[in-house]
């Protein structure tokens, strides 16, 4: 029996085919970090879709790609080629019926030579000049035909792809007949009437021409106008001289026949159903190669392609979402890989809101609680690395839930939320049904009266106000997103390993506000003066008086000594240097905290001989203490403090 040995190791061909989609919490907290330096959730989403989360495979790398293919395409070859091309097919045609001319010997030949000779240097002249000139050679009357048909040829075959095969016998008939009636579909469409049944039959009748088979109007007219819209750049891409030359010939070869007038009618159609295309700008193109017509158009129409592409991955018109980018387009012009990765993040995109990490309100779109618990365990995580182990109990003599455990147990009674004291409440069972005679004490059923929970320490709360400066000054030197990571970790220590203490956060400028999570996480800073720490020391007093039973905690965080206040009328009077009623009035707000109990710490940013002079007599007067942190270290002294304070060290 033949043996299969199997082995198995990392893929390497390309990336990984069953490798995950992004990483929504990595990308939660790559916005997180954004949101913290001051940057708005719109802009910090916009930049994480633009620069891809973490590796670099966004929409800027998608943009730089399709520039460079633009780049390649303006390299493809000279524009003028199909002028070039006539003069070419013109001087040959020229030379042989000279040939043929020199081996006559009549007044004819001599005639002809002389028309030949006085011919304009102009190509489209010398051409128009030569449309009744009598060939002597048949070789350079076909040569001269050419010119004419084959320009005609690719100008039908530039602006409708399918009709090569109807152009083989030189017949224009037929495109004669299709163009007349999508002139009176586009019409009808225009004047706003129904055009169902209508483009139906035409798709029935002139069908095979659409090799891309559009299922309504809208696609009929999509494709037609990037054609349309590439003939036209061509044109406004040449110079003026070798435009005139280009339509001259262009309108030698469609000649005096309905269809000149046709496709003239249809580009004014194209232009009024799709005005916003770029119809007018031109392109300086360079290479080795002269191009036809043909080649010339659609290397244009890839370059407005592209223009169009990178324009939806730029995303900088108002509203703009990834739903705004044609993934058949990615697909198309950067290839099935760069299509992948729009789509990876289009999915990013969606699962950020279905997984409930964003959210849209009135205000727009803003960070969930569950994203800001998940910001706030992160900076704390950070934070308690260098904290490990510290407590911040108080001790009291009455049993309650919320601290460690004491040895003891009662009995369960409805209401209690303390934990279950699994082994007494096994034995109680076990003992009360080996009391009864002949039952079996195996197996244990329990009875609400088995139950008993064991009893704690209680724990003190605390009533914390956390005061944090939102002056301009904190985010022009690096300091807003240590202050908001600050916050959200102290917020986010509270909630789970202090319930029952109740947190207050304090912006103030040029005046003060009480924030939420979610609000403090999505303020930006702003240009306006001011420092109103009484104003925040007002409201933080407030907050310590609605829980008149709670250990006080005040914390201030601020990088600058007070430069407003409120006056009497409620409104904010800013100064700068301080004003001595500035001084006052935050002093007295510091003497009413003393008063009810409250020691006041201050975490000082930055070295402002004025903060730290008013800052050390605060301390003095109240109590408390002043730090001088590094930004990058403020939220390990807040929240080591904060523990410090709860556990009664002052």
């Amino acid at each position: 029996m033949a043996r299969h040995v199997f082995r198995y190791g990392a893929w390497r061909d390309g990336p990984d085919p069953l490798a995950p989609p992004f990483d929504v919490r990595a990308a939660v907290d790559e916005m997180g970090e954004r949101v913290m330096q001051g940057d708005s959730l719109r802009d910090a989403l916009r930049d994480l879709i633009r620069r891809g989360p973490r590796d670099g495979r966004g929409l800027d790398n998608l943009r730089d790609r399709a520039r460079r293919l633009r780049k390649e395409a303006l390299r493809r070859g000279n524009l003028d080629g199909a002028v070039t091309r006539a003069r070419q097919m013109l001087d040959q045609a020229l030379a042989t019926e000279r040939d043929t001319l020199r081996a006559r010997d009549d007044l004819d030949a001599r005639f002809n030579e002389a028309v030949l000779d006085n011919l304009p240097r102009s190509t489209s002249q010398a051409i128009s000049e030569l449309s009744e000139y009598n060939w002597a050679s048949p070789e350079a009357r076909d040569l001269y035909q050419q010119i004419l048909d084959g320009l005609k040829r690719e100008v039908v075959e530039q602006r409708f792809a399918g009709m090569r095969d109807a152009l083989r016998n030189g017949d224009f008939s037929e495109v004669s007949a299709m163009v007349g009636d999508l002139n009176q579909l586009l019409e009808k469409h225009a004047r706003g009437e129904d055009t169902d049944d209508a483009f139906r039959d035409f798709m029935d009748k002139h069908g095979k021409f659409f090799p891309d088979n559009p299922q309504n109007i809208d696609e009929l007219i999509d494709s037609l106008a990037r054609q349309a819209a590439a003939a036209e750049r061509l044109m406004r891409s040449l110079s003026p001289q070798q435009r005139e030359e280009l339509q001259s010939l262009m309108d030698q070869a469609l000649g005096d026949g309905p269809l000149r007038g046709q496709l003239s009618e249809l580009t004014d159609n194209l232009k009024a159903l799709r005005p916003g295309m770029n119809w007018g700008r031109g392109e300086r193109m360079r290479g080795g190669e002269d191009l036809g017509y043909g080649d010339a158009a659609a290397a244009l129409g890839e370059i407005g392609d592209l223009d169009e592409l990178i324009d939806q991955l730029g995303q900088e018109h108002p509203g703009a979402t990834l739903d705004d980018v044609d993934v058949e387009a990615v697909e198309r012009q950067l290839g099935r890989s760069a299509a992948d990765d729009l789509r990876r993040l289009r999915e990013l995109e969606r699962e950020l809101r279905r997984q409930g990490w964003v959210q849209r309100d009135d205000d727009g779109l803003t960070l969930s609680p569950k994203a800001l618990r998940r910001l706030g365990q992160s900076a704390l995580s950070k934070i308690f690395h260098d904290l490990a182990g510290k407590r911040g109990e108080h001790d009291m003599r009455d049993a309650g839930a919320a601290g460690d455990l004491i040895g003891s147990s009662r009995r369960w009674e409805f209401g209690d939320d303390q934990p279950l004291d699994v082994v007494r409440t096994l034995g109680n069972a076990v003992r009360r049904r080996a009391g009864s005679r002949g039952t079996a004490t195996l197996p244990v059923r329990l009875e609400p009266e088995d139950f008993e929970v064991a009893e704690t320490e209680r724990r003190a709360s605390a009533v914390v106000a956390l005061c944090v400066d939102l002056s301009y000054s904190m985010f022009a030197d690096g300091r807003w997103g240590p202050m908001k990571q600050t916050a959200l970790a102290l917020s986010h220590l509270v909630a789970t390993k202090y319930p029952q203490d109740a947190l207050q956060i304090i912006g103030f400028g040029k005046y003060a506000m009480s924030l939420s999570q979610g609000e403090l996480a999505a303020i930006e800073p702003t240009m306006e003066k001011g420092t109103n720490l009484q104003h925040a020391l007002k409201l933080a007093g407030r907050h310590l008086r609605r829980h008149p039973g709670a250990e006080p905690v005040v914390l201030v965080v601020t990088d600058g000594e007070p430069t407003a206040h409120l006056e009497d009328d409620g409104e904010a009077m800013f100064w700068w240097p301080p004003l001595p009623e500035t001084v006052q009035a935050t002093v007295r707000e510091v003497d009413l905290l003393t008063r009810y109990g409250a020691t006041m710490n201050v975490f000082m940013l930055g070295d402002d001989p004025g903060l730290q002079r008013f800052m050390d007599a605060v301390a003095r007067r109240n109590g408390g203490r002043v730090f001088s942190p590094d930004a990058a270290e403020l939220g390990r002294y807040v929240i080591d403090d904060y523990v410090r304070a709860r556990r009664g060290r002052r």
